[in-house]
This record gives C-alpha cells, sequence and structure tokens, in this order.
C-alpha cells in the first residue's frame, strides 16, 4: 500500500489511540485498552478493529514479529497535530489565523502562565520577522 505524505485525518476514536501510543509508545492492543478502559468504555474488540483501520488508513504500523502484535504512530504528535490544526485553519476559518486564534481564545478560560507563553510566542515571532 502507497503511503501519502500526508497524515489521513483520524477520528475522535483513532485520535484517543494515538495519545495512548505517543504517551506509551509502541503498545499491543491489550495496553490500548487498558488506558481507554481508564478514560471510557470501548471494548476490546473495538480496540482492535479500530486499529486494524488505522493500519490501513497508514496511522499506524503494527510489528507482527510477536504473538501479541505491537502497534505504534506513523508520525509524531507534533506533526498529527500541526496538520490538524492546518486542516482545521483552512476548513472552518478560511485560512484566517487571526479568527482561528481569537476563536480559540475567547472559548476557553487561558491561565495567565498560558498568556505569558503565548506573548512569548508572539514575541520571538515578531523578532523573527524583523
Amino acid at each position: 500500500m502507497a503511503r501519502d505524505k500526508t497524515i489521513p485525518r483520524p477520528t475522535q476514536a483513532e485520535t484517543a489511540i494515538l495519545q495512548v501510543l505517543w504517551q506509551r509508545g509502541p503498545s499491543t492492543v491489550r495496553d490500548i485498552h487498558e488506558v481507554l478502559n481508564g478514560e471510557r468504555t470501548m471494548g476490546y474488540t473495538t480496540v482492535l478493529k479500530l486499529l486494524q483501520i488505522m493500519y490501513d488508513k497508514g496511522l499506524v504500523r503494527r510489528d507482527e514479529s510477536r504473538r501479541s502484535h505491537l502497534y505504534q504512530a506513523v508520525s509524531s504528535q507534533r506533526r498529527t497535530q500541526q496538520q490538524l490544526v492546518t486542516d482545521l485553519l483552512d476548513r472552518a476559518f478560511g485560512g484566517s489565523m487571526r479568527n482561528l486564534v481569537m476563536h480559540a481564545l475567547s472559548s476557553r478560560k487561558t491561565s495567565r502562565a498560558d498568556l505569558a507563553e503565548i506573548r512569548g510566542l508572539l514575541d520571538e515571532l515578531e523578532e523573527k520577522q524583523r
């Protein structure tokens, strides 16, 4: 199966599985199921089926050298997040970074620490553009 350079957009359930793989590294279906079952009710066979779909989509790779297959995220969390944000920016905000940021900042309470970090990032970006 030829893999495209762009990452397929994972569903909400697939994103939950990717979160586990990014945190734990290569994991078995049972490992993933145990972590997810602490957060939500998801059956073992559902996790297995989702991993099979994710493998077909190119979101995970599978090591079949052991009896219990190990699954691993193909792309890093950072790269996946960047692609999802770019997709959201284009689809929901018409490519307007300003509208995305304004909406994100106004949709939830932002801590002083987060605001300070955002200000620092903006200062860095302005400095780079000079």
